[in-house]
């Protein structure tokens, strides 16, 4: 996918003229343009040589944007911004001697300069035409790309308002047209600074990036551009700096407040070894880090752009309003000319109905229609990443609010994902270990529970550890490395690490298998385990009762026989239950699917009142469940790696917790923090933004359908006053302004 900056587009006909003109192009597959941050993102095989021709051939400019650019271009904004500004005021101080004449001096007599008797009958109207000439030619860039788009027969708003003030120029009202341009060049200035808020966040975010960095090299520090860091340098992040790069600490300790990335307000530990990320702040401690990630390759960065990118592609609902949009000029000019036609007819008045059809081309407002959409969603895109939400693309944004079922993964989303050994069975019942210490009145049956340290270790349960070290160390899931980390600090790990291990395979969803010593070794689920040795029902009870204590069973055995049983737990993320009360306040049904036992999976769901649980079943079989409840939408919460088949096949995807994997191609929504409440906000907001793009449409075409007829003079047979085309211009300037405030109240969303 290529991004491209575009200029010249001034309204949502013009973004319907770009879109046109790319997507003819050969090997073009697809294109989207936004008004409102002047941008174009193309996929394809085309060349940008003969892109940015066939938008130069359309009527505008464009290029090809770097990689580390971001859609936004905040600069451009402020320049338009000024321009317009610059327009406007020159404009208006022309004006007011305009209006002295034709209203001070022509309508209440009011004094003016002495000339002849014949003087008075052309020198006030050659000054009003040669001050009408000078306000048309500060604002020509509306005449020029008006009148170029109706030559290639692509009219935009820019025609409607040549052509309303070049009829009003010609018919001697210079009043009404030097009006009309600078009350719609003050419209356009309103409109930029509005919209110029609309990227407000991403302004603040831009702005997180430090210029400077401390280097250490040579073995003396240095400061240097923090655009110059590159991964391998070694940095200096003295306290109350910010960390110009992604990096991971070698020397020191501190804190870092991460909240304008995660939205998580409390201060984050960082000791060697511990990740640390560009944009935050180091708290108290001086550190030395080796940069990881520098320049567009930051998490901040990455952000950035997936929050500009997202804004610059198209909501479903922006669709309509876009094909509306590229029919809405050709039309209101065909209006015009009827109004005009029909008050010939009625009145025989051409100046009477030459006003009127110059009303109607200056009243309409194609402009509220391109930016009902892309503003509320640019503003939730803000809104979204201030919490730690980024939304890949409009639709993401759009849809996610329509959700009926949340579908969620178990492990690392609603829970820690800190995996731990918490009991050990030696298979026959000859002693069950748990690291937690119990009370004689919690002791029952032959089983004695008593603390690793305080125990023996049996022949049997060496055989148990060695297979399980062989196995385990060779794993990367999470229990794999929970079983690992327990059996090395209880020093079980470097003799079997020296054994002779071959054949190791991974069978997702099952277990592990491998050739210890030449002889087959197992470790897996019940089912797994069960196809190469028997399994006791003493084994089969206790492997229930972790079960239903939301504790995953690991089996191991050796040749043919059960060697033992783990119970493997994790704990529930502090939000977990608030998260899932949270959805259902909203109407939206929470469920749990877990590779899970079912008795853990539903343990586990009935701690945070979930009812519905899919337990015991693998990646590919969470993706039939969700073909199951596909008549309703459904979104899928994991995270983001084991889960991708299952957040692919769900409507909407959401990875959480990812942090640096913010690039995943499988979630359609980021979570870049860890908290599993993000994803009831982010339904949330999500319904907002819909409710302010459907807000946005209404008034766009309300004010269309009721202010065109007004301005054409359906309502004077019945006494009420005609709209004269001054009142025309300053009523469509507003229009979309108020589209534009609207959106912004979405940055009050909390």
């Amino acid at each position: 996918m290529e991004r491209y900056r575009v200029k010249g587009m001034m309204c949502a006909a013009c973004q319907a003229r770009v879109e046109k003109a790319v997507s003819k192009i050969e090997n073009v597959s697809s294109v989207s343009v936004s008004l409102l941050t002047n941008s174009m993102t193309v996929e394809g095989t085309a060349k940008p040589k003969e892109i940015i021709a066939a938008v130069k051939q359309a009527g505008y400019s464009a290029r090809l944007l770097r990689s580390e650019e971001s859609t936004n271009d905040a600069v451009f904004s402020r320049e338009s911004f000024r321009n317009l500004r610059r327009r406007f005021i020159i404009s208006a101080v022309i004006l007011l001697p305009i209006l002295y004449i034709s209203i001070g001096y022509r309508m209440f007599s009011l004094p003016f300069f002495p000339m002849s008797d014949s003087a008075v009958r052309w020198l006030p109207t050659l000054l009003e035409g040669l001050l009408c000439a000078a306000v048309v030619l500060i604002n020509r860039a509306f005449f020029i790309n008006g009148f170029r788009a109706l030559f290639h027969f692509s009219p935009t708003m820019d025609t409607l308002v040549a052509l309303g003030c070049t009829a009003s120029f010609c018919s001697f009202a210079f009043e009404s047209a030097a009006m009309i341009l600078t009350l719609i060049t003050l419209g356009k200035m309103l409109e930029a600074f509005s919209k110029g808020k609309t990227t407000d966040a991403l302004e603040k975010l831009e702005k997180l990036k430090p210029d400077t960095a401390v280097l250490f090299a040579d073995g003396e520090e240095r400061i240097v551009k923090a655009t110059e860091l590159r991964t391998g340098d070694i940095i200096v992040i003295r306290p109350g700096a910010a960390f110009p790069a992604d990096a991971v600490v070698l020397e020191g300790v501190s804190s870092a407040n991460e909240s304008a990335l995660t939205g998580e307000s409390l201060p984050v530990e960082k000791a060697p070894g511990d990740s640390v990320f560009a944009g935050t702040l180091n708290d108290t401690g001086h550190l030395r880090c080796r940069v990881t990630n520098a320049g567009a390759e930051t998490m901040l960065s990455s952000i950035i752009r997936t929050v500009a990118d997202s804004a610059a592609t198209k909501a479903p609902i922006a669709r309509a309003a876009d094909r509306a949009a590229a029919v809405f000029v050709p039309v209101v000019i065909g209006i015009a000319l009827v109004v005009l036609i029909v008050w010939m007819l009625i009145r025989g008045n051409f100046s009477f109905a030459l006003t009127r059809a110059v009303s109607v081309l200056v009243i309409s407002c194609p402009c509220a229609l391109g930016l009902a959409t892309p503003v509320a969603i640019m503003v939730g895109n803000g809104v979204g990443a201030r919490f730690g939400i980024l939304f890949k693309d409009a639709a993401a944004l759009e849809n996610l609010g329509k959700v009926k079922v949340a579908a969620f993964d178990k492990t690392g989303t609603l829970t820690r994902g800190e995996m731990t050994v918490t009991d050990i069975r030696v298979s026959g019942g000859e002693k069950s270990v748990t690291d937690v210490q119990v009370s004689d009145s919690e002791k029952s049956g032959t089983d004695v529970q008593v603390s690793d340290s305080e125990m023996s270790v049996t022949d049997g349960e060496a055989e148990l550890y060695e297979v399980l070290a062989a196995l385990e160390s060779r794993s990367e899931h999470p229990i794999g490395k929970a079983i690992t980390e327990y059996l090395r600090e209880r020093g079980h790990l470097s003799a079997a690490l020296n054994a002779s291990v071959l054949d190791f395979q991974v069978f997702p969803g099952n277990g592990l298998s491998a050739s210890l010593d030449g002889t087959p070794i197992f470790a897996g689920n019940q089912a797994f385990l069960a196809y190469f040795t028997t399994i006791s029902p003493q084994d089969e009870e206790y492997a229930v009762s972790l079960a239903k204590a939301g504790k995953t069973a690991v089996f191991a055995g050796k040749g043919h026989r059960l060697l033992g049983i783990l119970g493997i737990g994790d704990t529930l993320k502090e939000d977990a239950a608030a998260a899932v009360s949270d959805l259902k306040a909203l109407a939206v049904e929470p469920l749990l699917l877990s590779g899970d036992r079912k008795e853990t999976a539903e343990a586990f769901a009935h701690a945070v009142g979930i009812e519905k649980v899919y337990g015991g079943i693998l990646p590919q079989e969470k993706t039939e469940v969700l073909k199951s409840l596909r008549k309703e939408s459904v979104l899928m919460v994991g995270d983001g790696i084991n889960d991708a088949p299952a957040l692919v096949e769900a409507d909407i995807g959401m990875a959480i917790g990812a942090g640096a994997d913010i690039a995943i191609d499988a979630a359609d929504v980021v979570l870049i923090n860890d908290r599993v409440g993000a994803v009831a906000l982010a339904v949330r907001l999500s319904r907002k933004v819909n409710r302010v793009i459907r807000e946005n449409l209404f008034w766009a075409f309300f004010y269309n359908l009721l202010l065109i007829p007004v301005a054409a003079g359906v309502l004077i047979p019945l006494g009420i006053p005609e709209m004269p085309p001054m009142l025309a211009a300053a009523c469509m300037s507003l229009s979309s302004v108020t589209v534009v405030l609207n959106a912004l109240r979405i940055n009050r969303f909390s």
